[in-house]
């Protein structure tokens, strides 16, 4: 069984505990799946304040619900539409203040407020992306957009030399 301990009590610091773990975790597993519900359960218990963690697989020229924590979620986006499909259409991380000044956001949860989503890709792909949301407004920053690139790097790494998809 695998233990993730976070002890830091900055946001800064709760990353630099769980970014060198979430690494050696996904590092010695080759399936996705197992490594993207890792990794959304790892960030959800080290962030409390975050409401919904998860990713959104590129299937078929959409976004497709992956593993995730929280409440029920939209299962499909359109890439171009929304925080996710506009993130994934940029291959660009998108940090949301108040998604309620996002022109065309798409509500999967009214609770949520501020949102941060970061691709999964390499220069010629995307193959999904990874979404976090908050209750409150301006939870997320650059510290937040650093280290979660950072853990998604670490996923698309094991993915792209087992073969990954989209």
């Amino acid at each position: 069984m695998e233990t993730i301990t976070v002890n830091g009590t900055t946001k800064k610091e709760r990353y630099e505990d769980l970014v060198p773990q979430l690494k050696a975790l996904v590092s010695g597993e080759a399936d996705p799946i197992a490594n993207l519900a890792n990794v959304s359960a790892a960030l959800s218990m080290a962030f409390p304040e975050f409401l919904w963690v998860g990713f959104y697989l590129m299937r078929e020229g959409e976004l497709v619900l992956g593993p995730f924590q929280g409440s029920v979620a939209c299962t499909r986006i359109k890439l171009g539409r929304g925080v996710c499909g506009t993130s994934a259409s940029r291959r660009e991380s998108i940090i949301v203040e108040d998604v309620q000044q996002f022109p065309g956001h798409i509500v999967c949860d009214p609770a949520s407020r501020s949102e941060i989503v970061v691709p999964m890709s390499d220069h010629a792909r995307v193959y999904g992306v990874l979404d976090v949301d908050s209750g409150s407004i301006a939870t997320f920053d650059i510290t937040d957009r650093k280290y979660l690139e950072l853990i998604v790097s670490a996923i698309i790494t094991p993915m792209l030399a087992n073969g990954a998809k989209n």
